[in-house]
């Protein structure tokens, strides 16, 4: 769209070139517009009025939404509930409810006209990395990662530190512990006691998860890496240099210590760091809907019960595109369950094979 002062200016320099001698194609051309550009701004007042279609009506479309609608999408988003998640974890949750008021995007859109498409949460929006390339599970019981991280206390320069095991597949928290030291002894004693609670004994030694780590001292201390080798568990390390090679479970610190709940300024005793600990693992396990596996909880992907919430989800979906048609120009929003998560999850033909591979073994067995 050219400026009404570009336009007179164009216009001018155009008409002295063809004055001198100028064929009027070729200084139309060399001003970067066409001929019947320039006869339509001299024909319709354009070198006088400007550009009228920012001016032109644009009427509503017949599938909008209505202000009933519109008022009842704002009323949902700022529910308690809901007043510090984004839409894309709004909608999923009122799918599970059996109710859809508008898509993901309409959200965002009445959210950003009214004035509150702020980022709803503590945390800042994270950056995009390319991870390297590693393990990939199909499964629960596949892959582990695991990690310590620090509890800030009360006293300055004493901490708290929290051992977590996670569940690459369905991102449950299957094990985990607070103490006040970082020794080998308590990493060692949560690799068992989470072997005993997931049923490792149970299964077959080439079936017994890998459990990724870093290189730190306590994760590849003598004692842990000996209870390992007791259990038929595959150890696996961070790459030297590589910040990201353990990414879910750091994303998975960084979300506990954002949580409202997470005290600003430490934790009092030992036993206040455990009690918050156990409130979040139970609710990132049971409450929240995660983002990387179609907004369903981990334990309810860890249960197998993720295939059936998607497909009511989908079914929703259909009914409401159904009632209104004009509202979709294609297919639903996609449903679909991830089949596999890969620890470094670039490398999209490795997961590929890995389902075909997990397909196969099924079919065998069957």
């Amino acid at each position: 769209m050219i400026g009404l002062e570009d336009r007179r200016n164009m216009a001018q320099m155009i008409d002295v070139a063809h004055r001198d001698g100028a064929r009027l194609c070729q200084a139309c051309k060399l001003a970067g517009i066409d001929v019947r550009t320039l006869q339509r701004w001299k024909a319709q007042d354009g070198l006088a009025k400007g550009d009228r279609r920012p001016e032109a009506p644009r009427p509503l479309p017949a599938h909008a939404l209505t202000p009933q609608e519109r008022a009842a999408v704002l009323q949902v988003a700022n529910e308690p509930r809901f007043a510090d998640m984004p839409p894309a974890r709004i909608v999923p949750m009122l799918a599970d409810e059996g109710t859809y008021l508008a898509s993901e995007s309409s959200f965002s859109r009445l959210l950003r006209e009214a004035g509150q498409n702020a980022h709803r949460g503590r945390a800042k929006s994270p950056k995009a990395k390319r991870p390297p390339q590693t393990h990939v599970a199909t499964a629960p019981g596949q892959v582990w990662c695991w990690d310590m991280t620090y509890l800030p206390t009360q006293v300055r320069g004493q901490w708290f530190y929290l051992y977590l095991i996670l569940d690459l597949y369905s991102r449950k928290i299957v094990g985990w512990e607070v103490h006040v030291e970082d020794e080998g002894d308590h990493a060692a004693h949560l690799v068992h006691r989470t072997a005993l609670a997931e049923g490792i004994a149970l299964t077959e030694p080439d079936q017994r998860p890998v459990l990724h780590g870093d290189n730190g001292a306590t994760i590849k201390s003598t004692t842990v890496i000996a209870m390992l080798h007791w259990l038929g568990i595959k150890p696996s390390y961070s790459r030297p240099r590589v910040s990201d090679d353990n990414a879910f479970v750091e994303s998975l610190f960084r979300t506990a210590k954002y949580r409202p709940e997470f005290p600003a300024q430490g934790f009092k005793t030992l036993d206040d760091a455990r009690q918050w600990a156990r409130s979040f693992v139970h609710w990132y396990n049971f409450n929240h809907r995660h983002s990387g596996i179609r907004y369903v909880s981990p334990a309810q992907r860890h249960a197998g019960q993720d295939r059936q919430i998607l497909a009511q989800r989908h079914a929703v979906y259909l009914q409401a595109r159904e009632r209104n048609p004009s509202r979709w120009s294609r297919h639903t929003r996609n449903w679909e369950p991830i089949e596999a998560v890969a620890l470094n999850p670039e490398r999209d033909e490795v997961a590929s094979m890995a389902v075909q591979s997990a397909t196969h073994k099924k079919v065998a067995v069957a």
